[in-house]
């Protein structure tokens, strides 16, 4: 049986956004649910909303458009793949295509760091990205994936990691 090819969603950034995280590809929730982090067991948006002060809870458009108030873009650095379930381990090394990040970055000039979320969106990003986009001003740091598979890490330890990472990045996240 052929797995099917999964797409990611577009980016969620604005002109202003001065901050990139990025995820591998959304789970098989988000995908159903069209929405990024839909699992509501990935700490992600409790994370976000922890260090930008709103509620977790609020409607998709509000967390959103908190994140761009924040001067945050959000996005995958895959741009398809295939993969049976959601977990990133199962994603097949020769199906990957990643996302145009030279044209991301053409377009989004104030974007001075990237985050990944995880440890697979930073080796897929640096194997199949970071060789394609010309020598750009930014940071890289890989954080604690949000995923309910990485548990060794308690929700406080990921929410310090994270917001000691994002704080002084930008004076516009809380």
């Amino acid at each position: 049986m052929t797995k099917p090819l999964l797409f990611c969603f577009d980016p969620v950034a604005d002109l202003n956004a001065e901050l990139l995280i990025l995820g591998s590809m959304p789970g098989q929730e988000s995908l159903t649910a069209n929405q990024y982090y839909a699992n509501h067991r990935n700490a992600f948006w409790k994370i976000m909303a922890d260090i930008l002060g709103f509620d977790p809870g609020s409607s998709y458009e509000t967390r959103l458009q908190a994140l761009k108030t924040g001067r945050i873009a959000l996005w995958d650095v895959l741009q398809s793949c295939t993969r049976t379930g959601s977990l990133d381990a199962r994603i097949d090394a020769n199906s990957i295509s990643a996302n145009a990040f030279q044209r991301f970055f053409d377009s989004h000039q104030n974007i001075r760091a990237v985050f990944f979320n995880g440890a697979k969106a930073e080796s897929t990003y640096r194997q199949h990205v970071l060789p394609t986009v010309s020598s750009i001003a930014v940071s890289y740091r890989r954080l604690p994936s949000t995923s309910p598979a990485h548990a060794s890490l308690s929700y406080e330890q990921k929410l310090q990691l994270w917001q000691a990472a994002l704080k002084p990045k930008t004076s516009f996240v809380r």
